[in-house]
């Protein structure tokens, strides 16, 4: 690939989470001079990711803008996964689909509720009995009562989209320094190193965004969320086909098969500061929750237990825009990180040029209050 002559604006992107390496590569693409600042690129909390692409049915009464910007992502995943894959690089994709299991009568009343909301929106998805849903699934708990059939969400392989998506940016252009920021304004990132001026300053710092700049302040925050990886052994039946999103007396848990037999738990979820350490009690949450929607996980290889931070905002909402002091916000996305990429990017990169934002983003405009303030 011929890497583009860039010759436009001088970016800094203060963070290479899946959100910051997203926006760096879309903005080198365009032809902008594209510097990247983080240690680690392509780890923290996007490392940890389930890899949902579910706006559907994580979607709930309350939270409209939020599924509209998360749609509008959806939209635009094929497009952009398939310009990663012109760049060479392959962000593993997966087509297959999302079912969702209501493990109780309780948890069953809950799905009733969200199919009927998704319902009024026009949105697809199909209200099944257990038996119904299991003979979708195979392998899934004859205990279950319910599920929904969302053959729109998707997913991806996270640790393929960050690798691929740090591959096309530095193939674009994009310098990395590693280094983190420790003070940002909308001209300049100083770093241990000294400071160095720039056209933009985009924040994608994720959890730390609030730490960077005051107008972010008590509004994004670090949710400490565990994650399991396991390996279905020889003999073992495979995992599930789709992504198994699931409600187990209340408890949320999710199964996102892998490639080779693997697969992904997730959705505990706390309030814990920037304490990343795992523990006993995620471990087993997950582990049992599990094992009550989809059996022979009991007998999968642990392969890796691991904790990260998200970044959460009052709303649920992302801040994407110009924040008072001049820097352009790309964080607070909560779960939906990897979801909202393809839009996030485009929005910064709309934001450099000084076209219309996409569809949906003006609600997740920074200087937004009335949402916030019902929470």
């Amino acid at each position: 690939m011929t890497e583009r002559p860039q010759s436009g604006t001088a970016v800094a992107v203060v963070g290479a989470g899946v959100i910051g390496l997203a926006v760096a590569w879309r903005a080198a693409a365009a032809g902008h001079r594209v510097t990247v600042f983080d240690p680690g690129p392509g780890r923290g909390a996007s490392w940890v990711a389930g890899g949902m692409l579910a706006p559907v049915t994580e979607a709930w009464p309350g939270e409209e803008a939020v599924l509209e910007l998360g749609e509008e992502s959806l939209r635009r995943w094929p497009g952009f996964a398939a310009d990663l894959r012109a760049e060479g690089f392959d962000p593993g994709l997966s087509l297959a689909g999302t079912v969702v299991a209501g493990f109780d009568r309780a948890d069953a009343e809950q799905l009733e509720i969200l199919a009927g909301y998704l319902h009024g929106l026009g949105r697809e998805a199909r209200l099944v009995t257990g038996r119904e849903l299991r003979r979708a699934e195979a392998g899934l708990a004859g205990a279950v009562r319910a599920g929904l059939l969302v053959p729109g969400d998707l997913a991806v392989d996270n640790r393929r989209l960050l690798d691929a998506l740090l591959g096309a940016a530095r193939a674009r252009g994009a310098e990395f320094v590693a280094e983190s920021a420790a003070t940002v304004s909308a001209g300049a990132v100083s770093t241990a190193s000294g400071t160095r001026e720039f056209g933009a300053v985009v924040l994608c710092a994720g959890a730390w965004s609030a730490r960077l700049v005051p107008e972010l302040a008590g509004r994004v925050r670090p949710l400490k969320g565990e994650i399991l990886r396991l390996r279905a052994r020889r003999g073992c039946l495979p995992p599930p086909r789709r992504t198994v999103r699931a409600s187990v007396e209340g408890r949320p848990v999710y199964l996102v098969p892998r490639d080779g037999g693997e697969l992904v738990l997730g959705a505990t979820q706390y309030e814990a500061g920037f304490d990343d350490t795992v523990t006993a009690r995620g471990v087993r949450e997950l582990l049992e929750a599990a094992e009550r929607i989809f059996p022979s996980v009991a007998e999968y290889e642990l392969t890796e237990v691991t904790a990260g931070l998200r970044a959460a905002s009052a709303d649920n909402l992302p801040y994407l825009g110009a924040l008072p002091g001049g820097v352009l916000a790309a964080a607070g996305h909560h779960r939906h990180g990897l979801l909202l990429a393809p839009v996030t990017a485009d929005a910064v990169l709309a934001l450099l040029d000084g076209k219309p934002l996409p569809p949906g983003a003006a609600a997740a405009h920074p200087d937004r209050t009335h949402s916030e303030e019902r929470v």
